[in-house]
């Protein structure tokens, strides 16, 4: 071999050399970047869920409030109380609209954990979406018990007045 040759493959070598250096270091701010994207998606993912279980416990006290306000409205037999009976269906209603809300606010949540499940593809992520659906569904019946509720009680209101 000759010097000329040895002085080309030393060269090819360095820039060989060099390019690989560029390449891990693009590699670790790329990997860096990556690890704090989980660690925002996980914590995105956690935070969906507390708000899907909280929308549907807040579904779940309005419907609550929905089955008190009936039965206040069912005791009001004397023209006295009906005043109470009416605001008892007053209640009932805006209590329909609250749990209809927290349902929404409850699928809204559950389909960003799905996103973020879908994007991570891990076990706590896909556990989680799992729980915001479940917790969707929760605040959907919650929903759909207050509207009922709501309406019994408007009717019973109804008829005292009458």
């Amino acid at each position: 071999m000759n010097s000329e040759t040895e002085t080309l493959i030393h060269e090819k070598l360095s820039y060989l050399e060099s390019e690989v250096t560029t390449l891990r270091e693009s590699y670790l701010v790329v990997n860096e970047r990556y690890s704090g994207m989980l660690t925002s998606m996980k914590d995105m993912t956690s935070t969906a869920l507390e708000a899907a279980l909280r929308s549907a416990t807040a579904a779940e006290s309005s419907a609550s409030a929905c089955e008190n306000a009936k039965i206040a409205a069912q005791k009001a037999a004397n023209q006295e109380v009906v005043f109470a009976a009416q605001s008892a269906a007053t209640a009932a209603s805006l209590s329909s609209i609250a749990a209809s809300e927290a349902a929404a606010a409850a699928a809204a949540a559950a389909a960003a954990a799905a996103n973020a499940a879908a994007h991570q593809a891990e076990e706590t992520a896909l556990h989680a979406s799992t729980e915001a659906a479940a917790a969707t569904k929760r605040a959907a019946v919650a929903a759909a018990t207050a509207a009922k509720l709501a309406n019994e009680t408007q009717n019973i209101a109804k008829d005292l007045k009458e």
